[in-house]
């Protein structure tokens, strides 16, 4: 068997071109964590996640510090044997953000390592339920500086010019009679076939203040309503899935199987929307798949499309994978050498390139690390 012989990892700081916000915040910059996963046969994989507007080195230092005495000199292949050995020493540093976000990183590198060793994509490794392509929906939206309800709607029907039949965007920020009229302005922009999906961030405290905001949104016939409260708040999730005809869908934040499994019993979410760098890494990210699989919940992941359009196609209730057509948001796509193909009707194509069929630009990672690879 192989063994690892080398993790390193690596901090990246990218300012975005113009400030963005959502409903609870204001982002900046946006933190990477970058991992390589070296085996003694030569063989590379890479691993990353998103660690927040600041604090990127915090989830660096987890991955040099807890976890890589725990990992160097382990069989490769032994995924869910590491992945157990970092979940435990992660007990006492924290069993959610930046330290899984770390255990997340590390985990994508060895699955990305051991899908190269054999030539194989990662999709496919993984055993696939798709082969060619996998839905997708084209997400943006963001508040911005100046931005009229009006640039909203252009922004929104570019992506339907693209051939994506699915968009979403952002609300919360502004009183619901104000989000009303961004939504009326994007609904009869986009006309009435297009799905339309709402991402709340957060943006309320109680039940009662929801509703309110979603009776006035109601007649524009949003698909969903993504993170209404809080991550934890499963009773107020729960409570709004039965008082309105939008689906609720969360999970964004959520880390292990378990955190899920709370809210899928409780009925809180429809579709559940886990992120694999953060809710503890491929490994655990089937984990959460098969178990929406099992209660007839879909899954619409969150986030790093590079990863997964991958991991959407592992799996027959995959739903969507979240797509960010350019840079401005997602500025990771800036780190890496290959983008993804926009397929006819809203689809993304499936890369054929061995493990995640993708590397770092090392010039780009350069310009915005904030320390070297250790």
């Amino acid at each position: 068997m192989r063994e690892i012989q080398s993790v390193s990892a690596r901090t990246v700081a990218i300012p975005l071109d113009v400030p963005t916000s959502f409903a609870t915040r204001e982002v900046t910059h946006r933190h990477y964590t970058l991992v390589r996963v070296t085996d003694d046969g030569g063989n590379s994989g890479i691993g990353f996640c998103y660690a927040g507007n600041l604090g990127g080195s915090i989830v660096t230092e987890a991955v040099r510090s807890v976890f890589r005495d725990a990992v160097v000199g382990s069989p490769v292949e032994s995924v869910r044997e590491i992945w157990q050995r970092m979940y435990d020493l992660s007990l006492l540093h924290g069993r959610s953000g930046s330290v899984m976000r770390a255990v997340s990183a590390l985990d994508v590198a060895i699955w990305d390592c051991n899908a190269r060793a054999v030539g194989l994509p990662l999709w496919a490794y993984l055993g696939s339920a798709r082969s060619s392509r996998v839905p997708a929906y084209a997400s943006g939206g963001y508040y911005r500086p100046g931005e009229t309800p009006d640039d909203l709607a252009d922004e929104m029907a570019s992506y339907v010019e693209m051939g994506f039949s699915a968009v979403k965007m952002k609300v919360g920020r502004l009183s619901a009679s104000e989000d009303a009229t961004r939504i009326q302005t994007v609904r009869e922009r986009i006309g009435p076939d297009i799905t339309l999906m709402l991402d709340a961030n957060n943006a309320w405290d109680n039940v009662d203040e929801a509703l309110r905001a979603l009776r006035l949104w109601e007649p524009f016939d949003p698909y969903w309503i993504e993170e209404p409260f809080r991550p934890s708040d499963i009773r107020s999730h729960l409570q709004l899935s039965s008082r309105t005809p939008i689906t609720v869908a969360t999970g964004e934040i959520l880390a292990g199987r378990w955190e899920f499994l709370d809210f899928i019993e409780a009925g809180g979410a429809v579709i559940v929307q886990p992120d694999a760098a953060v809710c503890g890494g491929i490994t655990e990210f089937l984990r959460v798949l098969a178990l929406a699989e099992s209660y007839g919940v879909a899954v619409a992941p969150h986030w790093l499309h590079d990863l997964h359009v991958r991991l959407v196609a592992s799996s027959p209730n995959g739903r969507f994978v979240e797509f960010f057509p350019g840079d401005d948001v997602l500025n990771f796509r800036r780190l890496v050498s290959a983008q993804l193909a926009i397929a006819d009707g809203g689809y993304l194509e499936l890369p054929s390139n061995p493990g995640l069929g993708f590397d770092f630009l090392e010039d780009v990672v350069d310009q915005f690390a904030t320390d070297d690879w250790a």
